[in-house]
């Protein structure tokens, strides 16, 4: 039992959230179902209205007739009772007045005479309901309609009686004094109301069935006209939808000229707006990239000239007075940075033209991490910054381009050393199944609120007035972003005022293999010492389809 009952439970509550989803998601049947909750309240008033004036306007139209026929049978009786003196032929009098009663009217089955208010029963009275001087049903007449009768008023009441088989009558009742008599009699006439109820539940079915047939007819009509109105609102979400999957010709048919096909003429416009401009801003970055490389490739001539003559005048830099040797110098190191820059140019150039190809082969990655170190120890030995290595003891081989790997862990160390204050800077490794993740930690400035969105971003520096020891392009984390992307992995920033900050390269162990699991947290585990754990901010930038973010 107690199983059956925990299957309709459930079975009700999973009818519950069908229900509520397809309330939330259709609006048809959110329409249709608010008219016919609508239409029932009214229809359900109106049928009470109707049924209740139907039955007071019957039950008014028979106490009318009743009282008047009442009337006119108490003259009859008070001709028939002149002049009653003999106390023991009381009851056969009654007797012979109530034949009289009802021979007057035509007779019906049963002994009941009719009248315009219907067939009655005549009962005449002369003690109440205890007395014996009685002739009629006088059992059928409420103690309370007696009372009022002998205090000589015409009162009626709608009475229930029940006989010996179990059935139940309703009457309508009048009693009324016979004033003649030398003693009080009371005249009562039972009116059976089984006409009018048998009128009444031909009302309550007929509204009923006409309620119900006008409910369906309302959810049906409701139905059709909010379809009307929702087909073309859908077609107009599935174009959207196609359009924004990059079906640009995507148009809505147009057909008559109501509101609807106004909304399609306006949605073909806005769409043959926005291709244009899509394919206007595509020619253009073609176009801004064809430049760039163009540019790139064009610059490299001159400059390779120019590094010759200044490798020349540095190399004769100790023959040149104080001031043009220092030139010199400075002439070498903006070179460098040129050429620098123009490789990054170059990068991006081909990155953004789809043209760069992954070269993965499947290796350990441990010593990737370690080249990247050792091309940064320098540079961290200048800034007084020690790199700490945290790299598992066995072997971790997953399918990388090693270059491009070994350039997005030397562009985080560099940056990390650029920003640590003269700090340690941490490079962890770990994997699972299947991904591998390095983490670089640093203590330094940190990020502040809002700089986590803009940190790959091409040319963007958290602090343009600060003194930077490496002399970066400003494309390193973007051109680090794209090569994560090629892997089909991500890479994400962490950062707090005052708590340094940790970048985190995750990569799939096998080219194409999904991850859920992520083997290294981002927010760092020492973080949160000084309580600015809570306004740290983290930027992820990401391929969705192959990322749930850890937990």
């Amino acid at each position: 039992m107690g199983r059956l009952v925990h299957r309709v439970i459930a079975f009700g509550r999973g009818r519950v959230v069908a229900f509520g989803e397809l309330w939330r998601h259709s609006l048809q049947f959110r329409v249709t179902v608010s008219t016919l909750a609508l239409s029932s309240a009214v229809v359900f008033v109106l049928g009470m209205v109707l049924q209740n004036q139907i039955t007071t306007r019957l039950t008014d139209t028979k106490r009318q007739a009743a009282v008047a026929q009442t009337l006119q049978v108490v003259g009859t009786a008070e001709s028939e009772l002149v002049g009653i003196s003999d106390q023991d032929a009381l009851t056969d009098r009654l007797t012979n007045v109530l034949k009289k009663i009802t021979s007057s009217s035509s007779e019906e089955p049963g002994g009941s005479a009719t009248s315009a208010a219907g067939a009655f029963e005549p009962v005449l009275s002369a003690g109440g309901s205890n007395s014996a001087e009685s002739a009629g049903p006088i059992g059928k007449v409420p103690d309370a309609l007696q009372r009022f009768a002998e205090a000589n008023e015409v009162a009626w009441q709608i009475h229930t009686v029940g006989d010996n088989s179990g059935a139940h009558t309703t009457y309508l009742i009048v009693g009324a004094p016979v004033t003649t008599t030398g003693r009080p009699i009371q005249l009562y006439l039972l009116f059976p109301m089984t006409a009018e109820q048998n009128t009444v539940s031909t009302v309550q079915n007929t509204l009923l069935v006409g309620g119900l047939v006008l409910l369906g007819l309302l959810a049906g009509i409701s139905n059709l006209v909010t379809r009307q109105v929702v087909r073309p609102v859908r077609q107009a979400a599935a174009a959207a939808a196609r359009f924004a999957g990059g079906d640009l010709d995507q148009r809505l048919p147009v057909t008559g000229e109501d509101d609807l096909s106004k909304l399609a003429v306006s949605y073909n416009e806005m769409a043959a707006s926005i291709q244009r401009q899509i394919r206007q801003l595509e020619e253009f970055g073609t176009l801004q990239r064809r430049f760039t490389s163009d540019v790139s490739h064009e610059l490299r001539t001159p400059l390779t000239t120019v590094r010759m003559a200044a490798d020349v005048l540095h190399a004769s830099r100790e023959q040149f007075p104080a001031g043009l040797a220092r030139s010199t110098e400075l002439l070498v190191d903006e070179l460098d940075r040129f050429e620098a820059l123009l490789g990054d140019l170059l990068e991006i150039s081909r990155l953004d033209a789809g043209v760069e190809e992954l070269s993965a082969e499947y290796i350990d990655v441990a010593p990737v991490a370690l080249r990247a170190v050792e091309q940064v120890r320098v540079i961290a030995g200048n800034a007084g910054s020690a790199i700490e290595v945290d790299l598992p003891d066995e072997e971790t081989p997953a399918e990388i381009d090693a270059r491009r790997v070994e350039r997005i862990l030397r562009n985080l160390l560099a940056n990390a050393v650029d920003h640590s204050e003269g700090r340690p800077v941490r490079i962890t490794l770990r994997a699972n199944e299947h991904a591998v993740a390095f983490a670089v930690r640093d203590h330094g400035v940190g990020l502040r609120p809002g700089e986590a969105d803009l940190v790959f971003n091409r040319f963007w520096r958290a602090d343009p007035s600060r003194n930077r020891r490496t002399g970066g392009t400003g494309l390193g984390l973007a051109i680090s972003h794209e090569d994560a992307r090629l892997h089909g992995g991500f890479l994400e920033a962490w950062g707090a005022p005052g708590e340094g900050a940790c970048f985190r390269l995750t990569l799939p162990r096998r080219q194409g293999e999904p991850f859920e699991k992520i083997p290294l947290p981002l927010v760092p585990p020492d973080a949160g010492t000084n309580g600015q754990t809570r306004n740290g901010v983290i930027a992820v930038v990401c391929v969705p389809e192959l990322h749930k973010e850890d937990a």
